[in-house]
């Protein structure tokens, strides 16, 4: 099966290389490609960050934005809007902008985790809680925000806080890539821990495992490669949880050494493929993260009934 993923997802990275090329393919060959590494790294850092969330939460229909990342973003943006202005937001240089996310993401995650993981059984569910009460708090703020703004300014915040594939900044992709990669270096030395982790708290413990050290740092991970996306490319709320479920469906084995390829996998044919069939198929007419939100809101509603069910 990973074999049969890895196939697919290469030619869906050929598809978007070569199909309705056109002109000098040097020029083709750096505008796609540098579309494609995007791709690819957005891909990556959802489809790890939501295995790893599940993995520490012991549960297979959360996924990180419920700790409110998202509406963090959203957040921040608008307030970049109100005091600044859209003048001032264009001119920033966008590396100083995106460490400014990714910095105000990850301290926030990281106050949030040390404020609330005590080491109690409850640390956790009471993560995932509070969580959702910053996300609304968040977006309410940001939505009474928005009522004061200028509609000029406002169609300029609406189009910042739409996940968008078509205008990433290339400038981004080698600080992004090497955030990512210092992340996946760290996961990489605790692989052995995430099979032991998704047993549970009182059998990862008896098995002789640092439970809250390893949670601590997995989760400060989490916040790394989630918050690099999101600054990349912008909030996609369902996106992991779409692909982590097609992973364990397809795979029908909960052990990481195959669930982690599999999803990373399934994400690049999602997005890379999704791309292409926006671009050649519907040429444009439609966004593909309101599909990928339309499919992975579906596919969160049907977990929520076969769990009630059972």
């Amino acid at each position: 099966m990973l074999g049969i993923l890895a196939v697919l997802a290469l030619a869906a990275c050929a598809a978007f290389m070569v199909l309705g090329a056109k002109g000098q393919w040097s020029f083709i060959l750096t505008f796609r490609g540098t579309k494609l590494a995007a791709l690819l790294l957005v891909a990556y850092a959802v489809a790890v960050s939501t295995v790893l969330f599940q993995t520490v939460t012991n549960n297979r229909i959360l996924t990180p934005s419920v700790m409110g990342f998202d509406s963090l973003y959203a957040l921040i943006q608008t307030c970049l809007i109100v005091f600044l202005g859209s003048r001032e937001v264009s001119s920033f240089d966008p590396q100083l902008r995106f460490l400014l996310e990714v910095t105000v993401m990850v301290v926030f995650s990281g106050l949030l985790f040390r404020w609330l993981f005590t080491g109690g059984e409850r640390s956790i569910h009471l993560l995932v809680l509070v969580g959702i009460i910053f996300g609304i708090f968040f977006r309410s703020l940001s939505t009474f925000m928005q009522r004061v703004l200028d509609p000029n300014e406002f169609a300029v915040l609406q189009d910042m806080l739409f996940a968008s594939f078509n205008t990433i900044d290339k400038t981004l992709l080698g600080l992004s890539a090497v955030i990512v990669l210092g992340v996946s270096l760290i996961g990489l030395k605790m692989m052995h821990t995430f099979d032991v982790l998704a047993l549970g708290r009182a059998n990862a413990i008896n098995l002789g495992l640092n439970y809250r050290r390893t949670v601590s740092i997995i989760l400060v991970l989490i916040a790394v490669l989630v918050s690099v996306s999101t600054a990349l490319v912008g909030p996609v709320t369902f996106f992991g949880l779409l692909v982590v479920s097609l992973a364990h469906l397809l795979m029908g084995n909960g052990k990481h050494r195959y669930l982690l390829p599999a999803s990373i996998l399934l994400a690049i044919i999602c997005l890379v493929g999704g791309q292409v069939i926006l671009e050649r198929v519907f040429a444009f007419d439609t966004a593909l993260s309101i599909v990928i939100e339309f499919l992975g809101g579906i596919v969160f509603i049907i977990l929520i009934l076969r769990g009630a069910a059972r």
